[in-house]
């Protein structure tokens, strides 16, 4: 039975807690805060709500950090108090505390702002790079996907592209890859149409604490369940960088980190996103 840790009863951290439950993949979903009456009160508002509708993951809480142990993965989330992500000397403070006492769950960072702590975690605190990784980007990702297929007079589920980078400024997409209905999607958009989708990523970052939950909870799956599928995340490349590129998870975080094909205008945009990261 797989158990997800999610540390942080916030916004995000409590939507992620319901969505994994909801979507009923995951066995246990345990939600960590020090605000311990926050964590049992969400835990059991989810619990309520689970004959409606029919999942039967058990959801549970706790005030402590060690409830985390043994974990398939640890989600860094935000606080209940103040509903501020996990990020600065705090962030860095509590992923010292993981690494002291839970040495093999991957680790999947919420937020995004969190790019500079899984920076700092890998970097200052010798934490695997395949281990540790941010979902942030995919959110970004869905959202470029469904506005792409509207103005395709499509949905956003025919849509498939990549988001590298780092957004909001220096995000790039992979529009030499983008495809919509088995089609290139520069086939069937106009190139000032792809401008101005580009054009609109400042203003689409940071996602809201639903969108970011419910690309976490994609990425909690993959990594406990095991996926094909490749997903766009912040992840820590050579040269202390923390970019978002595609990678293929698993249940010991990375497997592989993957680049997309780019124009050479995209290439040129992504390593100068990467020399500033």
């Amino acid at each position: 039975m797989s158990l997800i840790a999610i540390i942080g009863a916030g916004p995000a951290g409590g939507a992620l807690a319901h969505k994994l439950a909801g979507r009923g993949r995951i066995g246990e979903v345990r939600l960590i805060d020090a605000e311990a009456k926050v964590a049992e009160g969400k835990a059991l508002d989810i619990l309520q709500s689970s004959p409606v509708e029919r999942f039967s993951t058990r959801v549970s809480a706790s005030g402590s950090i060690l409830a985390a142990a043994g974990a398939d993965a640890i989600v860094i989330a935000d606080q209940a108090a103040g509903s501020a992500e996990y990020a600065g000397e705090a962030g860095l403070a509590l992923l010292r505390q993981l690494a002291g006492f839970e040495r093999r769950s991957p680790l999947v960072c919420v937020g995004a702002g969190q790019r500079e702590l899984i920076a700092r975690g890998v970097g200052e605190l010798h934490i695997a790079p395949s281990r540790i990784i941010g979902s942030a980007p995919f959110a970004l990702e869905s959202a470029l996907r469904a506005i792409a297929g509207l103005m395709v007079d499509g949905s956003g589920v025919e849509v498939s592209l990549r988001v590298v980078g780092v957004p909001p400024k220096s995000a790039v997409v992979a529009w030499e890859e983008a495809a919509a209905f088995g089609q290139p999607l520069a086939s069937q958009m106009p190139p000032h149409q792809i401008a101005a989708l580009s054009a609109r990523i400042p203003g689409l970052w940071p996602p809201g604490p639903y969108a970011l939950a419910s690309a976490a909870a994609r990425v909690v799956e993959a990594i406990a369940a095991g996926a094909r599928r490749r997903y766009s995340c912040f992840v820590a490349l050579p040269g202390g960088r923390v970019a978002a590129m595609p990678a293929e998870l698993g249940s010991e975080g990375v497997r592989r980190v993957l680049e997309p094909s780019l124009t050479r205008q995209e290439r040129t945009l992504l390593e100068n996103a990467l020399d500033r990261a």
